[in-house]
């Protein structure tokens, strides 16, 4: 009862008959007897003795009348007390609604939870639903799948009864000429179902969506024809159709002609293999009819065939890193790839490449041809930070090339077309930088005193006795750098050829130092005016040595002073 309804009824006043009817007859009750007395709750011993039992039905009759004056105050006021109790279990339900809803956000939080772990736990793996062939591969790593992919293509050998002949051969899917790229089939597979938002990634890990991959494959008609042939029917009375093969020697396809007679009926087969690349992993067994038939391919369609392959080895395809380094695929190999495909049956014949074999050639040999190892820039320097010789070592970027499967793409794409070309392979570039270096030597040809003296890092180490040029091709004077060396050499000029000139260091154009046995006399003399040059250096065999072995390039060399009137020495 709340406040409001027990003011009203504080406030209550009945009317006189009402209240004297009430007071009569209370007057009529039984009088309560002295040991009924209700002792107070909780309380023993209290006088008279009186029982718990009696308290307690005394007590419920007090209760009922309290109980039937509220009722009627109640009434009286317009109060639904029943209401007021209904109110009150209806605020007691919340509790059960409140439950509900935290039970509810529990679950849906564990099922967000399973979401995300189920989304990291299958990223490197096989979504739920995915099957190959009969074989759920849920949850399956890389190496796992190549484990089953194999297991799958040797399990899908295919038995041909042939009912003619009566022989019989189990085969092998590459025996019929089925190429098998397991390494894409597993790229497939880990692949299925992918997802490229969080509401994707949901049908991703759901198990009731389910996708079934095929075998990643290529099928050749003529080897599976071919190899029928040649284990079901005797070879004096087999069809052979004209074909081509590589020669070796002469880097060239050449045109066999074949011959007429008994074939096998292949479409019973070449539908058992369509159906194991597409469900692979289960055997199966056909039974095939021979027939009699003409040369199953024409010489001329075989010469074509040929013709066509020579033109893919001719036409070059250059690999290049697009650097400095770049390579021709040599015709050897080009020919390998290169494969007879068609329908016999048809007398057709046509050119495939094998791609397979492609990827893994390039993986190999790419790197190995076009990867470069950066290597900096180095420019000479004087002692005032000038650039006396740019790029001494010649600066080279460092490339490492990558994604050869796309480059392999390109290749068969070329020979598709017969065009050759030039590939570029995807690369990362390094770009290289660039190192200054100091001259530590140099070297001062003083024309006065017919010498030669070298310096390293400022302190004199060297003199050497000289003759330079002659008045009418004196050795010019000016500040030069060493940038070229022979050991040997034959000099030529307007009238004279001199060979096996040693130790050649030249420094300024055509001028540099040189042995000179022949002219002994005028070096030990310094005489340049009778015995000069022709602008050389002129040294002892074993000055020039020296100066060839122990300068390098970038060193400097100052020609000061004139030429003497007379020997210096």
């Amino acid at each position: 009862m709340t406040d409001e309804q027990t003011q009203r009824m504080s406030n209550w006043r009945p009317e006189y008959g009402a209240m004297r009817g009430d007071f009569e007859s209370t007057q009529r009750m039984a009088p309560i007897a002295a040991q009924m007395a209700v002792p107070m709750p909780g309380v023993a011993g209290v006088a008279g003795g009186a029982s718990a039992g009696t308290y307690a039905g005394a007590h419920q009759v007090a209760g009922r009348a309290q109980s039937n004056a509220g009722e009627a105050a109640g009434a009286a006021d317009g109060v639904d007390i029943n209401a007021d109790m209904n109110i009150a279990v209806k605020k007691k339900s919340h509790k059960g609604l409140i439950i509900t809803l935290i039970v509810a956000a529990v679950l849906l939080a564990a099922l967000i939870g399973a979401f995300f772990t189920a989304r990291w736990y299958f990223a490197d793996r096989v979504a739920p639903g995915v099957h190959f062939g009969a074989v759920d591969v849920t949850g399956q790593t890389s190496d796992e799948l190549t484990a089953t992919v194999t297991k799958a293509v040797k399990d899908s050998a295919i038995t041909v009864n042939d009912v003619t002949s009566g022989n019989k051969v189990t085969a092998s899917l590459e025996n019929l000429g089925v190429d098998v790229d397991v390494e894409a089939t597993v790229k497939d597979l880990l692949n299925a179902k992918s997802s490229s938002n969080l509401l994707e990634d949901v049908v991703r890990v759901n198990p009731l969506s389910t996708v079934s991959v095929p075998l990643k494959a290529t099928t050749n008609d003529f080897q599976l024809s071919d190899y029928l042939s040649s284990k079901l029917i005797d070879e004096s009375g087999r069809a052979v159709p004209s074909s081509i093969a590589y020669n070796a020697e002469t880097k060239a396809f050449a045109a066999t002609e074949g011959r007429s007679g008994s074939t096998p009926q292949t479409a019973k087969v070449q539908a058992a293999v369509r159906n194991a690349v597409a469900e692979p992993g289960t055997a199966a067994t056909v039974s095939v009819k021979d027939e009699t038939i003409e040369t199953p391919i024409s010489l001329a369609t075989a010469q074509q065939a040929a013709d066509q392959a020579n033109q893919r080895l001719s036409n070059k395809i250059v690999m290049t890193n697009g650097d400095s380094k770049q390579f021709t695929l040599p015709v050897d190999e080009v020919a390998k790839w290169i494969e007879p495909t068609g329908e016999p049956s048809k007398g057709e014949i046509t050119l495939s490449y094998d791609t397979t074999a492609i990827k893994q050639y390039l993986e190999q040999q790419l790197p190995a041809q076009l990867n470069q190892d950066m290597v900096s820039q180095v420019d000479i320097v004087d002692g005032n930070g000038t650039v006396v010789i740019k790029a001494q070592t010649k600066g080279v970027n460092g490339v490492v090339v990558k994604d050869t499967d796309a480059a392999a793409t390109q290749v068969v794409s070329a020979l598709e077309k017969g065009q050759g070309g030039t590939v570029q392979v995807a690369a990362d570039v390094t770009k290289y930088d660039t190192k200054q270096k100091k001259s530590e030597y140099r070297l001062v040809v003083d024309k006065s005193s017919q010498t030669v003296t070298v310096y390293q890092n400022g302190s004199l180490i060297k003199t050497f006795n000289v003759v330079t040029g002659k008045a009418s091709t004196q050795t010019d004077n000016g500040t030069f750098y060493v940038y070229l060396k022979y050991q040997t050499q034959t000099m030529r000029g307007e009238d004279y050829v001199t060979p096996n000139v040693r130790w050649v260091t030249y420094f300024n154009g055509g001028e540099g130092f040189h042995a000179a046995p022949w002219n002994y006399s005028a070096i030990a003399a310094g005489d340049p005016i009778n015995h000069g040059s022709h602008g050389c250096v002129n040294m002892y065999e074993a000055d020039a040595n020296w100066i060839y072995t122990n300068i390098p390039d970038g060193a400097i060399v100052q020609v000061v002073g004139s030429n003497p009137t007379s020997p210096t020495r």
